[in-house]
């Protein structure tokens, strides 16, 4: 054992890399090993042999298999300590430039959208971009014949043939988020409903995809006077616009009765668009009390509550805010766009320190 000994750990000593370290434990441990060998002998030894000869031959195997652990570290160690010499960089050299990211234009809207409407009491309700026929129109009084629901307008989900349940459409809007609101909460609600929507519709200011804000609210007495001053103080304080006008035109939605657009005031100088003045108008969002059937498909008694609901499109009234000429841009990933329209990371927007601080 002695010889065994001397033999094995000389060789560990001496072996240059993981492969001959390899050879080594196996012609020593190994099934076919000499210790390995030795250790079966044990069966043919006398009882008072094994006794002494058994201890001795695991203290042989744990010392050569020690020495093999950290031979192996030790060569790891070399190898690292050359790997390093090899590949090193000098901290000292100057850095490169790095251009901070910024916050597109469509989230910072939608911050600042939150900002004034949660200062007014209402809380942010989320809902799936791909929904029933149900929530998407049966639910929001939009009658089977009514245009929005023809192929040409809404992107309709493939269906297997033979498939008879209902279908399913990327949303047109998000006011399908405004039903599943009434159904999970019942009244008085108050929500507004921030997401993307889809349409087949491209242009300048329109694109497939874009993004758009619902609110609802709902209670015992609320009246188009309570609408006209939640759209008023919000065009005030997110146009940032002391004396803003708005005209409220008779218009019709399936989901609201009595409906009204409304457009602000405002005037073009110069090719410049400036709000709150001048003898221009310009349509900004759609509005109207809530249409009974909505409400009873959302599981409120119309008898009892009433509400109002609006919508706008958060695209939109970022380009006149901020005075962005194309949607189209919006979703184009140039990164000089980015840099020119985008905003700080830490220009959150709040009622205390301000929408563009």
């Amino acid at each position: 054992m002695d010889d065994l000994r001397h033999k094995y750990l000389a060789a560990i000593a001496e072996a240059k890399g993981e492969g001959q370290l390899e050879e080594i434990r196996i012609a020593a441990l190994g099934k076919k090993g000499e210790i390995a060998l030795e250790m079966r002998k044990l069966g043919q030894m006398s009882p008072e042999e094994r006794q002494t000869a058994g201890p001795a031959l695991n203290a042989l195997k744990a010392e050569v298999n020690d020495a093999i652990l950290a031979r192996r570290s030790g060569l790891a160690d070399a190898a690292l300590d050359e790997r390093l010499k090899a590949e090193w960089l000098d901290v000292t050299l100057p850095s490169r430039p790095v251009r901070s990211g910024t916050v597109h234009p469509v989230s910072q809207v939608t911050e600042e959208v939150t900002a004034l409407f949660a200062d007014m009491g209402f809380s942010v309700a989320e809902g799936p971009q791909v929904e029933t026929d149900w929530y998407n129109f049966d639910a929001l009084n939009i009658a089977s014949h009514h245009p929005a629901r023809a192929e040409m307008d809404t992107f309709y989900m493939a269906r297997a043939e033979g498939d008879d349940r209902p279908p399913h459409v990327l949303r047109t809007h998000t006011s399908p988020v405004q039903i599943r609101s009434m159904l999970a909460q019942g009244a008085p609600l108050r929500v507004i409903a921030p997401g993307r929507v889809y349409r087949a519709d491209f242009d300048q200011t329109h694109t497939p995809m874009f993004h758009q804000v619902e609110g609802l609210a709902l209670d015992t007495d609320i009246s188009m006077a309570n609408l006209k001053w939640v759209l008023e103080e919000f065009c005030r304080a997110f146009f940032e616009v002391d004396d803003v006008e708005l005209r409220f035109r008779a218009s019709h939605f399936p989901f609201t009765e009595p409906s009204a657009e409304v457009d602000i005031r405002c005037s073009w100088q110069d090719g410049a668009l400036k709000l709150g003045e001048g003898d221009d108008w310009l349509e900004i969002l759609g509005s109207g009390m809530v249409h009974p059937n909505v409400l009873k498909a959302g599981g409120i008694d119309p008898e009892v509550y009433q509400g109002f609901a609006f919508g706008m499109g958060i695209d939109r009234i970022a380009m006149l805010k901020y005075g962005i000429p194309d949607l189209r841009a919006f979703f184009e990933s140039d990164l000089r766009w980015l840099r020119h329209y985008g905003f700080s990371s830490t220009a959150v927007p709040t009622m205390r320190g301000g929408l563009t601080a």
